[in-house]
Parts: C-alpha cells; structure tokens; sequence
C-alpha cells in the first residue's frame, strides 16, 4: 500500500482585491507604476482588472504544479479561505485536469493577511486504499505560555501570551487503508526585514525556532517522548528557513557557477539534530534539492529549500530507498537551474510571471508500516 503526499505554497490564491497601493506605494503593483494614476476609483479598476487578467494563467499552472505532483493528501500554504479553495479545487483541478479533490479541510488561523494552511485528500489512494480523516485539530490558539516556550530572545519581539504559531499547525490523525498516520500542516513566520544589525532570516529566526519546538512538543505531548520515533507521522509545509543554500554566483551574459554550503544555525534544527524526524529532500543530491529561487541582484542569489516532508523515524526507515520528487515545471524563466536541471516549462511560463508559485511542490510515494 503507496500513499502520495505532497506539499506547495501556491502564494496567495486570494478571493480580494488589496487597493491599499493606491496610498502606499510600497504595496502597489509594478506594471501600475509605469502608469499615471488620477483617482482611486481609477486605481481600483485598473489593480482588478490587472488581478483578474493575471490570475487564471497562474491559477492554470499551479494546477498543472499539482497535477504533476499526482499527491493523494497535498498540503496547501497561503490559501484566503474555503470559499478559494473550492473554487480553485473544482475551476481549476477538476475542470483542467480532470481530478480533483472531494475532501478538503481548512481552519483559519493568524495570518494578518488572512492567509492560511489547507488540506485536500482524495477519497481513495492510487492503489484503491480508503484515506478517513478521524480527527482535526488547529493549534493556532496556542500560545507561548502553553508550551512554557517563552525566552529572553521572543522577548524583544513577542509576549508570553502572543500566539506561537503565526498562521497554524494543522493536526490531522488519519487511517491510511486501515493503518493509523498522522499529519501536521504548517506555514512558518516569514523571513522579515532587517533589524538591530540582522538580517531578515536572523532577526525573525527565534520565532520560527519557537513554532519548530511548538510542532515537536505538540508530537511528543500526544505519543510520549520516546515513542514519538515508532510512530507515522509528517510535518509538512513552508517553514521559511533552511539549513543549506546553493550559492548562484555570476550573471547572465558570462554564466554561473554553483556553490553548496552549510548553514550554521537554522530554525530547523529543532527537528533534526536529533533525529526527531527526517528531512527527506536531503536524499537527493546537495544542488538539488531546491525549492525556492532567492534573487536581490546578482550578488544575492541563492537557491535553498523552504517547502518540507519531514518523516518521522519510523516512517523514513520504512521507505529508506525512496526519494521525493521536486516539481519544477512552474518555475519563472528567471529562476536559474544548475546544470542537468533544466526543465519545460509550463505553456505561457513568463521571465517573472504567470508562474505556478516561486515555490515548487514536493511530492513523497510512502509506503505506511
């Protein structure tokens, strides 16, 4: 018995339009820009008809993304609300590809953008095994003080009765063909600006580390600290932060070259320096295991991994051969692939945009002991 589990921040599958660019331009539209705008009532057709005109390309090739990734259960990020989803799931899924979803599961969480994590699973896997949810639970009420999680560190940035996770952990205990598996879906607190002399990743980075130990004690509450190992479970989802980077160094008219290296500290390290859970995209080769493409000129270009199939113990030695699958297909022209990588991009793929996402989803055949 196979079950197909994927993850995919398809980025922002909205059902509103946001006008605040009119006022802060800082939030408005590139292609806007270019334009001399004389009222709001102005600027609000133009920014829908902009959004709607540039929607269903990339709403067909997230699709598309999903479709190749052929996932029994898929982990969604930053979905707007149920409403999205169904709309997304039967417009697009279904129409397109003929396959869609019936299940689908939200709850919504602390976004101040009002977006949040999702799940949706077929009836039934590939191979005929019947998927049933027993259980769901949001963990988006938890707070630091809860978990007796709260430092010194938050504290520059957060109260002990703020919220750890800054949209959701998303519990799910399932029965995979009669055997028991369970699920955490999650969307970790995005790398942010500079602050106090660090950079985005290292300023935001306690809070991530905060919702990384959040998840683990979430796990070890419920099964116990040591059996944790022997049970199924996966923690999967955008976690915005990583443990290893492909440097890109070089531009365009004189080529690339390629240079893997070591994070010292990530907010990952919670799951893995101890074997808790097994990040399983680290089974392919160290340039290729990159979901995301980072650019800020050419001396800030970089490709690294934010989207994760973490295993626990159990369930990665009992598909130890196995490797995950990375779709890349809706990728922007703009992302650079090391040698041998290079894929076809989805039809109407532009240099920046219509794209799937700048994120790839990552897409696991596990075999459940």
């Amino acid at each position: 018995m196979s079950l197909r589990l994927a993850t995919f921040n398809v980025e922002n599958l909205l059902t509103r339009f946001d006008f605040t660019g009119f006022r802060n331009q800082l939030r408005q539209d590139r292609v806007i820009k270019l334009f001399q705008v004389s009222s709001e009532g102005v600027y609000q057709q133009l920014e829908q008809a902009r959004v709607i005109a540039a929607t269903d390309d990339t709403r067909q090739m997230s699709a598309l993304a999903i479709a190749d990734a052929d996932a029994d259960i898929l982990c969604l990020q930053e979905i707007d609300n149920m409403a999205a989803l169904q709309a997304f799931e039967y417009g697009y899924l279904f129409r397109m590809v003929g396959n869609g979803y019936r299940q689908k599961y939200l709850v919504e969480g602390n976004d101040s953008r009002g977006i949040d994590v999702a799940v949706l699973m077929r009836e039934e896997t590939r191979d005929g095994q019947k998927i049933e949810l027993r259980d769901i639970r949001s963990h988006a009420m938890t707070t630091y003080r809860d978990l007796d999680l709260f430092n010194e560190e938050l504290a520059l940035t957060n109260r002990i009765d703020d919220k750890i996770f800054k949209r959701d952990c998303l519990e799910l205990d399932l029965l995979i063909g009669g055997r028991p598996f369970s699920l955490y879906v999650v969307h970790f607190k995005s790398m942010g600006n500079p602050r106090d002399g660090l950079d985005g990743r290292q300023s935001t980075m306690p809070i991530r580390r905060a919702e990384a130990r959040a998840v683990r004690r979430i796990i070890e509450d419920r099964f116990g600290v040591e059996q944790a190992g022997a049970k199924s479970f996966a923690i999967c989802g955008d976690m915005n932060d990583y443990q290893e980077r492909v440097d890109v160094i070089g531009r365009r008219g004189t080529g690339y070259r390629f240079e893997h290296q070591n994070e010292a500290e990530s907010a990952l390290d919670v799951f893995s320096s101890d074997g808790f859970a097994e990040n399983v995209v680290r089974r392919r080769e160290p340039l290729d295991r990159w979901t995301l493409y980072h650019a800020r000129g050419p001396q800030e270009q970089w490709l690294c991994q934010l989207d994760y199939l973490w295993l626990s113990p159990a369930l990665a030695a009992h598909n130890a051969g196995r490797l995950p699958e990375i779709i890349r297909s809706g990728q922007p022209y703009r992302t650079i692939f090391p040698p041998g990588q290079e894929v076809e991009r989805y039809p109407r793929t532009g240099w920046d945009r219509p794209k799937a996402s700048d994120h790839c989803p990552v897409v696991m055949t596990l075999d459940l002991p």
